[in-house]
């Protein structure tokens, strides 16, 4: 996990501290090609997906077998509950692809935080949910302009209908601030800080193991307790990686719906 346990001179035990969740470099340290275990992560996440993608789909038949019925269940679930749920089916069929990609991108990089010897999300840093928020946020304003045209969309998000005129300027800042600024932060912070919070709390866990195990063994069923809590937590986190999957991709969807809606 990378965490530090003990200190070397006085044997007693400190929790992480924030530096141990960020590796050091495999490869060209100091440099702008700097890679991390955490970008080994997004490669082996990178990779894992475009595997199973193909070899899932390499072979499609009209009676499926178990990798292809596995492969149409996820992007069922992907076309049925997220897109045309909330698009509707024209709407849906057009996002569908980008909505698609990054459902699948999020989870396998998720994944890769119970991963043993990597133990961190390829989303756990800023770079990879920046870059998804961004295009989340380029995503809806282009969905919105090609609907209804820039200035009606910029009127349609920031001066919803109703609203008296002596209104309009603070109506319209509040506006310009939840939906241009407010979205995007929040689809980046939502999924960096749960990632992040989950691998602190499994750290945590296994470090206490190792130290009431091996440090104090009379503790040992300290160490029981502990590595039952840190199995019933990498669990919880498996559902975390996927419900963040989901959340990030359906308002991605959301936003979509309100740039394209007729009227606020």
């Amino acid at each position: 996990m990378g965490a530090v346990i003990m200190a070397a001179d006085d044997n007693q035990f400190h929790p992480p501290s924030i530096g141990d969740f960020f590796p050091p470099a495999i490869f060209f340290e100091g440099t702008m090609f700097e890679f991390t275990r955490i970008n080994l992560a997004q490669v082996i996440a990178t990779v894992v997906l475009v595997i199973v993608l193909l070899v899932g789909t390499r072979r499609l038949s009209v009676v499926p077998g178990r990798g292809q019925n596995l492969i149409e269940m996820a992007f069922g679930f992907v076309r049925v509950q997220i897109a045309d749920q909330v698009l509707g089916e024209k709407d849906g069929k057009r996002f569908l692809p980008i909505l698609t990609t990054m459902f699948f991108g999020i989870l396998f990089m998720n994944l890769t935080g119970v991963i043993p010897g990597i133990n961190m999300a390829g989303t756990a840093v800023a770079g990879v949910p920046l870059l998804l928020a961004l295009v989340a946020y380029v995503l809806f304003i282009y969905a919105g302009i090609r609907k209804h045209g820039g200035l009606r969309f910029l009127k349609n998000s920031l001066i919803p209908n109703g609203v008296p005129i002596y209104l309009v300027p603070i109506i319209a800042l509040v506006e310009l601030i939840s939906t241009f600024v407010a979205r995007p932060v929040s689809l980046f912070l939502r999924l960096l800080l749960n990632m992040i919070v989950g691998h602190m709390m499994l750290v945590l866990f296994f470090s206490a193991t190792h130290f009431f195990l091996l440090s104090m063994n009379w503790f040992t069923p300290f160490a029981v307790g502990t590595f039952a809590m840190s199995f019933a937590f990498t669990l919880f986190e498996i559902f975390v990686y996927v419900l963040q999957a989901y959340v990030f991709t359906i308002l991605t969807a959301v936003y979509i719906q309100l740039a394209v809606a007729e009227e606020h």
